[in-house]
């Protein structure tokens, strides 16, 4: 592609000239500037550029909705391990619908081979800016912190591992009235406990400074792995620092595994002790150490937040409305109406060029057919916006869906986290009674063993105080036994219950995921029809366009010398 350096048309290749001011084309430093990809949305500008992908500003070419486009790299889409990867993230994100989550609003792979995904368009910066100056707020910590906790909850509900959580991937956007509203991005790595697994042998994916112990030794690491790098963002957002650094990859790893992290008061003097003790567990080197899911985080920080204090909603109402923007009614204004006006100078230019009957045939055939495309561009334009409001009505349907399912979920999970809490609690209160019980056993199974050792049980000929020492402490032990057995018999039952009701809130849980996984695919299957029509008309605009360009270009060349046409030649400028 090519474009020109005055008025930013875009050309194809083979184009030399701008046909609006004659000025020699210039190859586009980015191909993707000026695409239209997947038929519909527009390539604007670029965000931002990481060795994986490109994030893109764009917006959509039939309805007038800015959204961030992200496009893998064109070496890695050869890879197909990384272009699933890339698709996974997309689906995953997509399937979440929590309000401190990145909103998917498409992916896919255009015609071209281009493997993308379509975003909300955010405005704020990473948190990682937001640490950068220094030491944040306790309140602030847990204020954005709750906002974290919520996100990862809601992914840990889907069974979605973030597996990369550091300050580069949570954006704080600015929500208005000074609220701050936290994003979860970029779930690159991350993967569905469920999905086949794409990592190799010996591979690690993941940010040293913010890998839980586990991630190091196993691939298999589970949600309490995303709770552990909380923690460290916890603690970096709290004192300014990292708990461990290191020169080199290795290093972190080593502490990671094997030196305590430093309590934050050491740094900060005036951390609420809760907070510090929340921050603590998280860094627990053992993951049944740490808080049992990501909900009990969430209700360690409500119980810390400022009382009075602005805050988010709880949860995602099932019945809200959708967070993405609700599209135009009608066509935003688009090149249509400003080639009908290029349209109209042309016909001025032949009537002032020429007389009456004088007119060149190569013109006027040349203007019959720029009319003509563009009553074709109108009718494809036509066409792909009912296409686009299907699309829309699916859209809004699976994300009522997904917010209901979701709402759903996050009920029973609070529910299932609290009976989990409950059931590690109620381990350690049986641990005792079962320990006493096999201590029990033990002592008399060596009392027998000592009686056996004098001969067993036996009639005796005369009495044999040996012999009824053992035969006492066979008794004393199988006793205390006994006792001890159903006590811990007792507890054990009680465990059960507690166990029995965990079960039971995952198999509900498990149920309601189940329904979500069927209704993404069900949507999937119905949304692949319009998808191709809204690509295949798109694309067909795109050749259109770049025709009517050529055509206007044949068109203007043999007029541009005409002094009497200067005057039309500078409004044709202006239209550009």
């Amino acid at each position: 592609m090519k474009v020109c350096p005055s008025c930013g048309l875009q050309y194809g290749d083979e184009q030399l000239r701008c046909f609006v001011d004659s000025a020699a084309l210039q190859p586009l430093a980015d191909p993707n500037l000026g695409k239209i990809l997947a038929g519909r949305y527009a390539i604007e500008a670029v965000l931002g550029e990481g060795g994986m992908a490109t994030v893109y500003r764009a917006r959509h070419a039939l309805v007038d909705r800015p959204v961030a486009v992200k496009i893998l790299a064109p070496s890695k889409a050869r890879n197909p391990s990384l272009r699933e990867r890339f698709r996974r993230e997309a689906k995953n994100a997509a399937s979440l619908a929590h309000p401190n989550i990145i909103e998917i609003y498409d992916y896919g792979e255009a015609s071209d081979g281009t493997v993308f995904m379509v975003m909300e368009l955010l405005h704020g910066a990473p948190l990682a800016n937001h640490i950068a100056p220094g030491p944040m707020d306790a309140g602030r910590v847990v204020s954005l912190g709750l906002q974290m906790a919520r996100g990862l909850a809601r992914a840990h509900d889907f069974e979605v591992i973030h597996r990369d959580l550091k300050p580069e991937n949570i954006f704080v956007v600015e929500a208005g009235n000074g609220r701050e509203l936290v994003k979860l991005l970029d779930f690159g790595i991350a993967r569905s406990m469920h999905d086949s697994r794409l990592t190799g042998a010996g591979e690690i994916f993941g940010t040293p400074q913010y890998m839980a112990p586990e991630r190091i030794t196993t691939i298999d690491a589970g949600p309490a792995a995303d709770l552990y790098a909380l923690g460290v963002i916890f603690f970096e957002m709290l004192t300014g620092r990292l708990p461990f650094e290191a020169e080199e990859i290795t290093g972190f790893f080593i502490k990671h595994m094997q030196q305590p992290p430093p309590r934050p008061s050491q740094l900060v003097p005036r951390c609420p002790p809760a907070l510090e003790g929340l921050i603590l567990q998280l860094l627990a080197k053992s993951p049944e150490d740490r808080p049992v899911d990501a909900h009990q985080v969430v209700k360690a920080l409500q119980s810390l937040r400022p009382s009075g204090g602005t805050r988010m909603p709880d949860s995602p109402a099932p019945s809200a409305s959708p967070s993405r923007p609700i599209a135009a009614p009608t066509l935003p204004p688009t090149t249509l109406e400003r080639w009908m006006r290029r349209t109209a100078i042309f016909d001025e230019m032949l009537a002032r060029a020429f007389g009456p009957g004088q007119v060149p045939a190569d013109s006027e055939r040349l203007l019959v057919e720029i009319r003509a495309t563009l009553r074709r561009i109108e009718a494809l334009r036509a066409e792909g916006l009912a296409e686009q409001r299907k699309l829309e009505a699916l859209e809004a349907e699976a994300h009522e869906t997904r917010a209901r399912l979701g709402f759903a979920v996050q009920s029973l999970a609070e529910d299932l986290s609290q009976a989990r809490e409950e059931a590690r609690a109620a381990r350690r209160e049986v641990a005792p009674y079962v320990e006493r019980e096999q201590q029990a056993h033990q002592t008399y199974v060596q009392a027998d063993e000592r009686l056996q050792a004098s001969g067993g049980y036996r009639q005796l000929d005369a009495p044999d105080e040996t012999f009824a020492r053992s035969l006492r402490d066979v008794v004393e032990a199988l006793e205390a036994w006994a006792l001890d057995r159903v006590a811990a018999d007792k507890a054990r039952r009680w465990l059960a219950g507690k166990e029995h009701t965990v079960e039971d809130l995952s198999f509900q849980v498990q149920a309601l995921r189940d329904q979500l996984g069927r209704s993404e695919r069900s949507y999937a299957e119905r949304r692949e029809a319009s998808e191709r029509a809204l690509a295949a008309s798109g694309d067909e605009v795109q050749r259109l366009e770049q025709e009517l360009l050529r055509m206007a270009s044949t068109f203007c060349e043999p007029l541009r010398s005409r002094p009497s046409l200067r005057e039309l030649f500078v409004r044709l400028e202006q239209e550009g």
